[in-house]
């Protein structure tokens, strides 16, 4: 038995992983973990797991996780491991059966070898423990006090570790190393100021004085902000060395420009640990590409066949780069000749931002903004860029930089012709020295040796492809009893060749044939039908459903295939299916699998998803019924359970559930289409994943008109307007509720139908249709108080904002405190805090403005204790309007700037324009009316851009005012344009507007 607690834990027997049950089961195990071998007391256990206030229950809880502990084991490995002894649990388990423990014991080795002055054994050991330590301890997890005080402890050793590896890589005259080992975990702990010195002096050594200034720059930063100190003595002597280096160095200006503070980051793949050959390439590349990098941002195509080892060349130039362009390493795979479709620049750079650590609202959703703002944040740091797999041109010319700073190495299988990405590097095949060498690394040196002829034809027969030397290699490795000549007469064996990817007269296929061929019937069931998947990568679970196997069962069929090299594990638990290998799988299952099981397979990947993604929905959403999307249990409830879907669940998967349903869509699995992207929507909406709600909804709806269901069309055309709402297309959104509307009410379900009229009146109100969303509203509340619909959480206040929105105060007061003594009646907080927040808004327009502060802070309080942040942007931007008015402008700027960074990591358009306009009316009124016209006028940019007629008017009679005195005949020109909006659309500033005009102060 193997136990993990490095990264998450786990367990391990030789059957495969262990179920290690609930959160609290699973802390039980950890503390008997750390503590392996020792007596952990039922008292401490008690503390770490309820550290404030223990339940009654505590003491049999703890006994019946421990007892489920020891029965679990048991039947996995026939060992009673957790044992009950006077006063707790002891876990009896060898002293490598714990990875923490293991590694401590090689890192206290290494560290006794240092001492000895054994300098080169000690690296060796001291990497096999960095390289083993897998992350924090026990993460995700809720821990106590002494698992909190454990977790430090253990990072504190790592950060020892790494600081001594490093200093050894530095005495033997290779910072490149000790770079690499430490810039992602300096960039991680930035007022760790022994990592950040080590660093600086390895960047020194390695020649680096740019990227040496910038990490002390960003450590001074983070040791003020964080600690209020200033770095230490050792720390402003490395950054006066690096800056004298620097100064003596000719024509080399300062490109360490990054945002001040901004941490490193690598999206790289793993590199390979046995990278061979193609070093003449290298150094030529390295040459041009530093070089080139001085006087502008440096494009590099690098092309050729299907597995000549592309992408392996790109990712080793971007680690040899790292130390010239430190502030990001950012990798994409453009998926451009893979059966899946190549992903649009539009999807491509909502991945580079969100690498480089842009909040998802900040995104814009128009593909010339988003593009604008990629440019602009290259702009302000030194970066390489993968883009990997290109499918053409057109795909990868709007995703290039524009400035001094950026490497971008694009790979391809074709010939990309433009000016722009300047002379392709043609990659071929490796020469024969080369890819021997290269199986030496991959089956062994002395076998190679020993048979050289062999080794000679194996390589041949392999077409001196890196990737398939790789695969047969890997193969000889993993069969100890064969001889290098067994290897080399399978591969002359043409039977079933992937023809189409060839290397002269050779193909991948005779790679690939032998890792395939010796698998039993069900293995390679398992390899086809993985083909299915149409996601990046899968989760075992996920694999179990598309094989229709027990999960163990299919664990150790996936095991197999990653050591065969026919899957990758990326994660533990989660596999990809090279693009070359997908290919095979997939060209095996089309000749081999009849298409009914081909649409099993699908269907019942499909039906575990939808379940886990509706079981997390059920719980966002408390008025959604499951009856409405499935009307059976799960038919796989073992692979739900494995799954423990929750919200971040979805974030780990979204990708491939998005991918998913338009996959469904796609193949005509139109029933599970709409139901996995209305599963979706809750989640999409909360995280403001616009894109994602778009195109799974677009999706959904295609597949529900297919199906002639008119209620699924209807839900899918309400859900998908919330998106367009959301992003600004208000006709488009309109055109839509009220098509699902007139469904309802054709289909005689007067309940839905006017549930979704509660939505149109958003739209109405948004769009400036006040007068039409007032008596919607009206209609909607009679229906309500008839008893006919019990929707009237959305209609009460939905008609009271636009009654508000009118000017009729005291009738939108009514109801949002009759809102507020049913939410209260109900014991709803949601509903309680949204009723509070309206009431201080009408409050405040009412001119009561103490009391209004008074009930708003009311709403915000409850938010806080109940962490529901629906409506805050549009909350606090009403709380500042009233500070305003009490003159309280220090205060009312707060909740100004607030609500706008709210509103632009929410993604909510119209709240930003809100925000603008009163963040530049309290600016005006503090004695900035530059700073307040230009803010109005980036309300007036914004709200034109979503036809916003309220902020639009509301923007044009502000600026007037401030321009008033400067330039009348421009102020007037302004109201002007704000009365006609005002005119058309109603409400109470069409009369101050006229006022204005008029020469009337109001």
């Amino acid at each position: 038995m193997k136990i993990r607690v490095l990264g998450g834990l786990a367990a391990y027997h030789e059957g495969g992983s262990v179920h290690l049950g609930t959160p609290k089961q699973q802390l039980v195990l950890g503390m008997l973990a750390v503590h392996a071998g020792r007596l952990v007391t039922l008292d401490k256990l008690v503390d770490e797991l309820w550290p404030d206030s223990p339940p009654r229950s505590a003491v049999p809880n703890v006994r019946t996780y421990a007892a489920n502990l020891r029965r679990t084991f048991v039947d996995a490995d026939g060992e009673a491991v957790v044992v009950r002894q006077p006063g707790g649990y002891q876990l009896l388990i060898g002293p490598d059966a714990v990875d923490l423990a293991r590694i401590e014991r090689q890192v206290a080795h290494g560290r006794a070898m240092v001492d000895a002055g054994q300098a080169s054994a000690a690296i060796r050991v001291l990497t096999d423990a960095v390289d083993d330590w897998s992350g924090l301890l026990l993460p995700g997890l809720p821990l106590g006090p002494v698992l909190s005080a454990r977790r430090e402890v253990a990072e504190r050793e790592h950060e020892a570790a790494l600081v001594l590896l490093a200093g050894l890589h530095l005495g033997s005259g290779r910072p490149e190393e000790a770079i690499r080992l430490l810039r992602p975990h300096a960039a991680r702990q930035p007022t760790r100021e022994r990592l950040q010195t080590v660093l600086m002096e390895a960047l020194i050594a390695g020649g680096d004085s740019a990227g040496a200034s910038a990490v002390y720059r960003s450590t001074r930063a983070a040791l003020n902000e964080e600690l209020g100190v200033r770095p230490g003595s050792r720390l402003d002597e490395l950054h006066r060395k690096a800056l004298e280096a620097g100064r003596r160095l000719p024509n080399s200006p300062d490109r360490s420009a990054s945002p001040e503070g901004a941490p490193s980051v690598s999206w790289l793949p793993r590199p390979t640990t046995d990278f061979v050959g193609r070093q003449d390439v290298l150094d030529r590349l390295l040459r041009e590409i530093r070089r080139r990098s001085e006087q502008a941002a440096v494009i590099q195509v690098i092309d050729g066949m299907a597995g000549c080892g592309k992408t392996t060349l790109a990712v080793r130039l971007a680690e040899l780069l790292r130390t010239r362009h430190p502030d990001g390493q950012l990798f994409v795979d453009l998926r451009g000749h893979g059966e899946t479709a190549a992903l649009e620049p539009q999807a491509v750079l909502l991945t580079l931002l969100r690498q480089l650590g842009v909040p998802p609202g900040r995104v814009p959703t128009d593909f010339e903004d988003r593009a604008d703002l990629w440019r602009r944040e290259l702009a302000q740091r030194r970066t390489v860029l993968v883009l990997d797999n290109a499918a053409s041109v057109e795909q990868v010319l709007p995703l290039l930089p524009e400035g001094v700073g950026t490497v971008v190495l694009i790979t391809t299988r074709s010939r990309l012709l433009a000016t722009e990405l300047g002379v392709p590097e043609s990659l071929g095949v490796l020469t024969s020295a080369e890819a021997v060498a290269l199986l030496a690394s991959t089956a062994g040196a002395d076998r190679v040796r020993a048979e050289a002829e062999a080794a000679d034809e194996v390589v041949r027969r392999c077409g001196c492809l890196p990737l398939a030397i790789r695969l047969a290699g890997a193969r000889l490795a993993h069969r100890p009893s064969w001889l290098v000549a067994d290897l080399a007469a399978r591969l002359a064996d043409e039977r079933g060749r992937l023809g189409q990817i060839a290397v002269g007269d050779r193909t991948l296929v005779d790679a690939f044939s032998t890792s395939y061929e010796p698998l039993d019937e069900r293995s390679r069931q398992v390899f086809r039908l993985l083909a299915l998947h149409p996601g990046d990568d899968l989760s075992s679970p996920m694999a179990a459903a598309l094989a229709d196997l027990p999960l163990p069962e299919t664990e150790r069929v996936l095991d197999e295939l990653v050591d065969r090299h026919l899957l990758e594990e990326k994660t533990s638990g989660r596999y990809r299916l090279h693009d070359l290998v997908r290919e095979y799988a997939s060209g095996l299952s089309r000749r081999i699998d009849p298409p009914r099981v081909l649409r099993e397979a699908t269907d019942r990947l499909l039906e575990l998803c939808l379940h886990a993604a509706l079981s997390v929905a059920l719980e966002l959403e408390p008025r959604l019924k499951a009856s409405e999307l499935v009307a059976e249990p799960p038919s796989r409830p073992d692979l739900v359970a494995a799954i423990s879907p929750d919200i971040e669940w979805l974030e780990r998967e979204r990708n491939t559930l998005t991918a998913l349903v338009v996959y469904a869509t796609q193949m005509g699995h139109d029933q599970f289409s709409w139901r996995l992207a209305r599963s979706l929507w809750r989640f999409f909406y909360m995280r403001t994943y616009f894109d994602d709600m778009l195109s799974t909804h677009r999706c959904g709806l295609r597949s529900a008109q297919r199906l002639g269901d008119r209620k699924a069309t209807a839900q899918m055309q309400n859900y998908l307007a919330s998106a367009y709402v959301r992003t600004g297309d208000y006709p488009a959104a309109t055109k839509l509720v009220e098509s699902a509307v007139e469904i309802y009410e054709e289909l005689g379900d007067t309940r839905n139908a006017a549930r979704y009229r509660a939505n149109l009146t958003v739209v109405y109100w948004l769009t400036g249709q006040l007068e039409a969303a007032a008596h919607l509203g009206a209609y909607l509340r009679r229906e309500v108080l008839l008893g006919r619909h019990a929707w009237i959480d959305l209609v009460l206040p939905n008609h009271g904002i636009a009654l508000a929105a009118i000017g009729r105060y005291q009738e939108a007061l009514q109801l949002h405190r009759l809102h507020l003594f049913l939410a209260r009646s109900a014991s709803d907080q949601f509903q309680l805090l949204n009723a509070l927040g309206h009431i201080g808004m009408v409050r405040s327009r009412m001119g009561d403005f103490e009391p209004a502060v008074r009930i708003m802070e009311a709403s915000l309080r409850l938010r806080d204790r109940t962490g529901h942040r629906y409506g805050e942007p549009e909350l606090r931007v009403d709380l500042g309007i009233a500070l305003r008015e009490l003159n309280r402008l220090d205060e009312a700027r707060h909740q100004h700037e607030t609500a706008l960074r709210l509103a632009l990591d929410n993604g909510e358009r119209h709240a930003q324009c809100a925000a603008f306009n009163e963040l530049g009316t309290t600016a005006g009124a503090q004695g900035y009316p530059q700073e307040a016209i230009r803010l109005h006028e980036q309300a007036l940019k914004l709200a034109s851009r979503i036809a916003h007629p309220q902020e639009q008017g509301r923007a044009l009679t502000r600026l007037g005012s401030l321009l008033s005195d400067k330039d009348p005949d421009e102020a007037r020109r302004l109201w002007r344009r704000a009365l006609a909006i005002f005119e058309r659309i109603g409400g109470p500033e069409q009369q101050r507007v006229r006022a204005l005009l008029l020469g009337v102060s109001h």
